[in-house]
């Protein structure tokens, strides 16, 4: 296989725009699962979606060109599912299942388009939304963290000569395989790849996935990314998100419908999707909240995905719970995906090895790990916590609470109302970094 020179492509910059985000499969795979189902079951609500930027000390508005930012959602606007990729969503088989799609919502997305988007600067940040109904909404968020973040990317090595690109590259390609053979060192360990939304690049993605292909071989158990699925022959991979719950809460009346709102999603999910897609996502108000008002009918779920709480912290908080069910842990699954490297991803095997089942979703240190590669100083090759969340549904605001407090979102006095009704049990503040 030809691979790119990205140190070359990246400093041949003649054309009048080079777009970031080039495929409406560019997109992480659970964004289709959950648009199945709210194009099926939830057609009339509209969400609102917005940019957040958790690292407010970074002014994307002063390290972004506004011009260039409008010009890359726009041309994503223009961007249609090919015949290719219809053919392919159709009849490729996806978790071992052979049409998870159906025809009539096939028939539907062939002619999605993203809806308009509202851009402002404020503060020296971007304020960037996406109102409207939310089975058009759901598809930007993907795209526009990484346009976003390859818009930053871009800027901070603008300066660059091709010597200096070859470095950085070259440097990042030797740190990126150092931790592919620490990886291949551990037996039975499985990795995917989750690194889309704050990627560095495109390119450099792809790079990332073909190297973890090659490297640590069966071990790499595919990626999120659904356009680098089909192209590099890998599994799609994914199951659902905290927008699900969040909007369903906002769309809740009374204080038991909101209470219910994370097992109705579930309900809902079991009706499209089952066996290895059953996977619960706790936290989106707490697990500790979760878990303690979770039916006994969750238990029966293939597995979890702890995302906010310290991976060996949260995994052993469910194993315990799986005890009281009467469930033996090392029938079920545990996928860590939340601010993962090297290193946290073989402490925490090592600790469940023999206990549970396990999987990690590897995200922005695999695809935007660019510390001390650059020859010269600059931070905007640093990763930052930039998230596009649902701030509201039918007019009613959003809200997520999390493990972690520092990872909340949404109207100050709604999140007093849900710490109202879920409580604040087990939540501890972290540093978030990515």
């Amino acid at each position: 296989m030809t691979r790119t020179d990205i140190a070359q492509r990246v400093y041949n910059h003649t054309w009048k725009l080079d777009p970031i985000v080039r495929s409406l499969l560019d997109t992480d795979f659970y964004k289709l699962l959950m648009l199945q189902m709210i194009w099926g079951m939830y057609p009339k609500v509209n969400a609102t979606f917005s940019l957040i930027n958790r690292k407010t000390s970074v002014r994307l508005a002063d390290e972004i060109d506004e011009h260039e930012l409008r010009d890359q959602l726009d041309h994503a606007r223009t961007l249609r599912f090919s015949k290719k990729e219809m053919i392919w969503l159709a009849g490729n088989n996806f978790y071992g299942r052979k049409q998870i799609f159906e025809p009539e919502f096939l028939a539907w997305l062939e002619n999605f388009q993203l809806p308009e988007y509202e851009l402002r600067k404020r503060d020296g940040q971007y304020e960037l939304e996406f109102p409207g109904p939310w089975m058009y909404t759901t598809l930007w968020e993907i795209p526009a963290l990484a346009i976003i973040n390859e818009l930053r990317s871009r800027a901070a090595i603008k300066s660059f000569g091709p010597f200096g690109l070859d470095v950085l590259y070259a440097r990042a390609k030797a740190k990126m395989w150092d931790k592919t053979e620490r990886l291949r060192a551990i037996p039975g360990i499985r990795i995917s790849d989750f690194g889309t939304r704050r990627r560095h690049s495109f390119l450099w993605q792809r790079w990332c996935v073909e190297a973890l292909k090659e490297g640590i071989g069966e071990a790499f158990t595919g990626t999120s990314n659904v356009l680098l699925g089909m192209d590099t022959d890998l599994e799609a991979l994914g199951t659902n998100a905290h927008e699900l719950p969040m909007v369903l809460a906002a769309l809740a009346s009374t204080e038991k419908e909101l209470r219910a709102a994370p097992y109705k999603v579930l309900q809902d999910w079991q009706r499209y999707y089952g066996g290895n897609l059953l996977i619960v996502l706790p936290d989106a108000f707490g697990t500790a909240a979760f878990l303690r008002d979770a039916p006994d009918w969750v238990a029966g779920w293939t597995g979890f995905r702890p995302d906010s709480a310290p991976p060996i912290e949260g995994g052993e908080r469910i194993l315990a719970w799986w005890r009281e069910k009467g469930v033996d842990p090392r029938k079920k699954l545990l996928i860590f995906s939340d601010g993962l490297d090297v290193d946290t991803i073989i402490d925490t095997y090592n600790h469940f090895k023999g206990k549970v089942r396990m999987s990690f979703g590897w995200g922005t240190n695999l695809t935007n790990d660019f510390e001390d590669c650059a020859p010269e100083q600059t931070d905007g090759l640093k990763a930052i916590s930039l998230v596009c969340k649902v701030t509201e549904a039918n007019g009613k605001p959003a809200v997520k609470l999390s493990d972690n407090p520092a990872k909340a979102t949404g109207d100050r006095k709604a999140i007093e109302r849900y710490l109202r009704v879920f409580g604040e049990e087990d939540r501890v503040e972290q540093l978030v970094k990515v």
